[in-house]
């Protein structure tokens, strides 16, 4: 892609900050993904969506590429990334948890 327009993006102080988030719910109807990012803390079994993010299944598919191309790189430069076992209670309707 040659064609590449560039693209000015603003970021409020208040975003920029950021939200932590290590479980995220992912559910999707046939016109969109839905992406609920919540933060559990050890020992609670309740927890709230800290942010949620909906984009079209089309996004969705690019947005799992750029992702699967970051982390690429990132292994490229730091070592694999070990994968470790996460036990949370099943949350939502039936979403895949990641």
């Amino acid at each position: 892609m040659n064609d590449q327009q560039k693209i000015d993006i603003n970021i409020s102080d208040e975003v920029a900050q950021g939200v932590y988030s290590n479980l995220v719910v992912i559910t999707h109807s046939n016109a969109e993904f839905i992406l609920d990012f919540v933060a559990m803390m050890p020992g609670v079994p309740k927890a709230n969506v800290r942010s949620r993010v909906v984009m079209t299944p089309q996004n969705a598919k690019r947005f799992l590429g750029a992702l699967n191309e970051n982390i690429k790189k990132f292994e490229e430069k730091n070592g694999v990334i070990k994968e470790t076992a996460m036990e949370v209670p099943m949350i939502g309707n039936g979403g895949a948890q990641a």
